[in-house]
């Protein structure tokens, strides 16, 4: 395995492996070699995303299904410390951010520029592939992004949250002038809030039932927020261009839709129920477009320069820090703390993360 004297690799390494519901085990594994075009990176930083404990409380996510232990995470920062065969687009010592989706790049959806959709895409802490709740990763350098060394190894890890909100505000053409409602003040609804107000949102008014959660949307650049448990967004008055759903929950989606203005824009993020109610009077009458995400496509370059340009603040998230060790913790830090927005695992053995903000 290619080394340098400042990065000695070892042999093996710690790995966090779900192998039943509410079984999780620190294992040594041996470090993956990068094979042709890959390279290896020490993995400094890893975000715990919602389908991480969705995973981690029930083996599965509609049918995804955990068959086989399986590492979590996926939203890893690090930096290069090795090169694979014919790797010649980083250097050693770089600091990156992975992307951790790797698409097939041949199908009419990759060809087409929608890699996002593509069928044989390989994604990380996705049955059966291992995530980056460990100490190194291997990884195909075109899905290793640069990243300023100003930003740290947190801030490269959520800019695959923060990708998820450039895609929305895509999806949903924010633009300068943009009226955008967001419902859930989660993490992926904070980083929405942030990214359409860069995009150029005039307003962007912020739902949720936590009023922790809301105080930092204000925190965030949020116009106005509503305690969805005592305000009904009906009563508000507020009429936006465009609906980004982060919540996931049915009656917020359908309030939300039934508050789009004429030719107004639903951009479903959340991920909940399995259906919703549709006011399709409303939908019809007043030519609202309704549609889905999934994951994102091209969006690492913009996440970048936002986060390095300070237009968005990642590190106002992290609410708190464990070592690999301590991982079950992470996992169900949300259910623990109703402060909890983003917890991290920092999983070098060097590492004395913080436990909480």
């Amino acid at each position: 395995m290619p080394t340098t004297a400042q990065y000695a690799v070892p042999e093996t390494m710690r790995a966090a492996v779900l192998v039943a519901p509410k079984q999780l085990e620190i294992q040594e594994r041996p470090v993956p070699r990068p094979g042709p075009g890959q390279v290896l990176v020490r993995v400094e930083a890893v975000g715990v995303c919602g389908s991480d404990v969705h995973y981690y409380e029930h083996g599965r996510i509609g049918d995804f299904v955990v068959r086989a232990p399986m590492v979590l995470g996926h939203e890893p920062g690090g930096t290069v410390v090795a090169l694979g065969p014919g790797a010649d687009r980083h250097t050693v010592g770089r600091p990156v951010s992975i992307e951790p989706g790797v698409p097939c790049g041949r199908c009419a959806q990759c060809r087409h520029g929608r890699y996002n959709l593509c069928p044989d895409v390989s994604f990380y802490a996705t049955p059966p592939v291992d995530g980056a709740l460990c100490e190194y990763v291997a990884v195909d350098e075109d899905f290793a992004h640069p990243v300023p060394e100003s930003l740290g190894a947190e801030g490269a890890a959520l800019l695959e949250p923060l990708s998820v909100g450039v895609w929305a505000s895509r999806k949903g053409r924010v633009g300068p002038g943009s009226r955008v409602l967001v419902t859930g003040a989660g993490p992926i609804g904070l980083v929405a809030l942030q990214t359409a107000r860069a995009f150029g949102a005039s307003e962007v008014v912020v739902t949720d039932v936590a009023p922790e959660r809301l105080a930092v949307a204000r925190e965030l650049g949020a116009t106005t927020t509503v305690d969805a448990r005592t305000t009904r967004l009906a009563d508000t008055g507020y009429e936006p261009d465009v609906l980004l759903e982060c919540s996931g929950a049915p009656a917020a989606a359908e309030e939300g839709l039934r508050a789009l203005g004429r030719a107004g824009r639903a951009v479903l993020v959340g991920m909940g129920g399995d259906t919703i109610p549709l006011p399709l009077a409303h939908v019809q009458n007043f030519e609202i477009e309704v549609t889905g995400t999934f994951r994102y496509a091209n969006t690492w370059p913009t996440a970048v320069a936002l986060a390095a340009a300070g237009e968005v603040d990642l590190a106002r998230l992290v609410t708190h820090r464990y070592g690999l060790e301590d991982s079950v913790a992470a996992l169900t830090a949300g259910a623990a703390d109703p402060t909890a927005i983003k917890a991290v695992v920092c999983p070098q053995p060097g590492a004395r993360p913080r436990t909480g903000a």
